[in-house]
């Protein structure tokens, strides 16, 4: 166990706690918790690429945890209604469809070669900043309508073309492994 995978699971078990604290409206605190974990998720990246301490291990644990920390948020906020429930519904949706894909191919004995792609990237940066937008509305009691309004909807579109891309990956590959024929 290394420290990026410490940081990870650091992340991981905050979830709970950063749920807990929307739904009791201690909202300052969950601002900066969600902060702290967005910071933990590049410090564990850079350590592990700097003093090059990737393991495989880290390779689940990291994209795990971010995950399950915005899928988390995402149906609180949802709940709490301070994001729109189709929204929440549509993130959770999208990441489930991946993993249950990735599970799938897993079990049926394909190889599966899933790569970050820079939409994905984009959807997830977008992601996280409406969150901290919410959360910093909701602390320092200042509108942020517009900007949440815009970024609603680029998480909409974004989360459905980045769901679509990495479907469309995950065929594209195992049609290239299969000579183009599909089970």
């Amino acid at each position: 166990m290394n420290l990026p995978n410490i940081i990870s699971l650091a992340r991981l078990f905050s979830v709970p706690i950063l749920v807990w604290l929307i739904l009791t409206n201690h909202f300052d605190a969950a601002f900066w918790l969600f902060l702290a974990a967005g910071i933990s998720d590049a410090l564990d990246g850079f350590i592990a690429k700097h003093w090059k301490q990737s393991s495989k291990l880290g390779t689940y644990l990291d994209p795990l945890a971010d995950k399950v920390l915005l899928m988390g948020v995402y149906i609180t906020l949802g709940a709490i209604d301070q994001i729109p429930l189709w929204l929440s519904i549509l993130v959770v949706f999208r990441d489930l469809l991946i993993i249950g894909g990735v599970l799938l191919l897993h079990v049926s004995k394909a190889e599966v070669k899933l790569r970050t792609l820079i939409i994905s990237k984009l959807n997830t940066a977008l992601q996280i900043l409406l969150i901290i937008f919410v959360l910093a509305e909701l602390t320092f009691q200042h509108a942020l309508w517009d900007v949440k309004q815009v970024a609603i909807y680029l998480i909409a579109l974004f989360t459905i073309l980045s769901g679509g891309a990495y479907i469309s990956n995950i065929f594209r590959d195992q049609i290239s492994e299969t000579g183009g024929a599909t089970r």
